[in-house]
């Protein structure tokens, strides 16, 4: 019997995670990617630990760890007082997952190490330098005409996944509206080579709320694997992005944050636009999204690329279930649980996130920092908590979701 062959669109995490989930199925698989090369720019560098089990599962989870950080913990801060709120310990997730912490690796490593990984199957090919232009749906195939240095080609497959992103080529060709809104402010983000954690005493993955302004700060591996924080920051709405990224604008977030820092410390800045958006459909015929080409999220959390990985195991998990016998009510099914996980759930969980760091009222913002401190104290309120944050619940909620 001939394999089925899945193109998958977009080169990105959650693009190459599918590819190999499905060649490890036996899959025939073709990797499209528009781009000349991967894109090493600073993005999405939280994962998870129920997305830890799939970076297991595709067989990446040594290399993935090798090149991160373990980060165990996670802390709340009052940017006003300068103080920590609270700190929550995964370990408290030892008898729910393999993987009790975090990871930091940055989304380029994992593409990297997927790509080499792909190399290790005998029927997988990946492309980058090529774009999708048309998709033109049959019966029981979809074909696909793609451009690349100027060379028009064909692909015919089996069923198609749309993992190109926020901008997804495959999304628009389909003309599936991609509902909800772009917040006013943009994020801000500033790298920095100062050690956060030995000037303030902070841990790996730390969330400071602020009646002026809130922030987000990491620690990355970074390329020289010396390390790198990343510091996030709202934009002012009448702030233009050369001033949001100028050096005074840049040193005064910077120093406002911990006043040890410097801007020689400052090694990349970016700012960019954020969205919270929801594809109306994931799924037409053979052809389905997964990532954010079919949802988008404020980052506060780490749970936008997470929740694409999800994504893509549950797509290809469908495909399995297809060959052996289940109709094309199984990627009904798909679009089901992951939608409605996304509306419910990730879109609800980041945009309480935002609003627990961004509260201003006096009375509101203490009584947010005093539920943090509260859950902190009682265990069991705690693992609920990371039970949540973890997506550990959104897995479990997604096997309970039928037609």
């Amino acid at each position: 019997m001939k394999p089925i062959h899945v193109v998958v669109v977009g080169a990105g995490p959650v693009g190459v995670v599918a590819a190999i989930a499905a060649a490890q199925q036996g899959f025939k698989v073709t990797l499209l990617e528009a781009g000349t090369e991967v894109d090493h720019n600073p993005r999405a560098a939280t994962t998870h630990c129920s997305t830890l089990e799939f970076i297991d599962q595709v067989g990446l989870i040594d290399e993935f760890i090798q090149q991160g950080l373990v980060a165990r913990y996670f802390q709340f801060w009052d940017r006003d007082t300068r103080s920590k709120v609270a700190e929550f310990d995964h370990d408290l997730l030892s008898n729910d997952t393999k993987f009790p912490f975090v990871v930091q690796t940055e989304q380029h490593k994992l593409v990297l190490m997927g790509l080499k990984r792909l190399d290790t199957f005998p029927d997988v090919s990946y492309q980058f330098g090529t774009r999708v232009t048309h998709l033109e749906q049959k019966v029981d195939h979809v074909v696909l005409t793609t451009e690349a240095n100027g060379q028009i080609d064909t692909i015919t497959a089996d069923y198609v996944i749309g993992s190109d992103g926020g901008k997804s080529t495959i999304r628009k060709l389909l003309n599936i509206e991609f509902e909800g809104y772009t917040w006013p402010e943009r994020f801000i983000v500033l790298t920095s080579v100062h050690d956060f954690e030995e000037s303030m005493g902070c841990c790996y993955r730390n969330y400071f709320a602020g009646s002026q302004e809130w922030a987000n700060l990491f620690k990355v591996t970074g390329d020289d694997y010396k390390g790198r924080w990343r510091a996030v920051f709202p934009a002012r709405a009448d702030e233009s992005d050369e001033e949001a990224l100028s050096n005074a604008s840049a040193e005064k977030r910077i120093l406002d944050l911990d006043n040890a820092c410097t801007l020689d410390s400052i090694v990349h800045r970016n700012i960019y636009n954020v969205h919270q958006r929801v594809a109306q459909k994931f799924r037409v015929g053979r052809v389905m999204l997964a990532g954010d080409s079919s949802h988008l999220n404020n980052p506060i959390g780490g749970l936008g690329l997470n929740c694409g990985i999800h994504d893509a195991m549950e797509l290809i998990d469908s495909l399995v279930d297809i060959r052996a016998g289940a109709d094309d009510r199984r990627l009904d099914l798909y679009e089901k649980r992951r939608k409605t996980l996304n509306v419910q759930f990730i879109q609800e969980q980041t945009i309480n996130n935002k609003k627990r760091l961004e509260e201003k009222d006096p009375l509101a913002r203490k009584n947010r920092l005093d539920e943090l401190k509260k859950i902190e104290a009682d265990h069991v309120l705690q693992k609920q908590f990371l039970f949540k944050s973890s997506l550990l619940q959104s897995v479990q909620s997604a096997r309970n979701i039928t037609l």
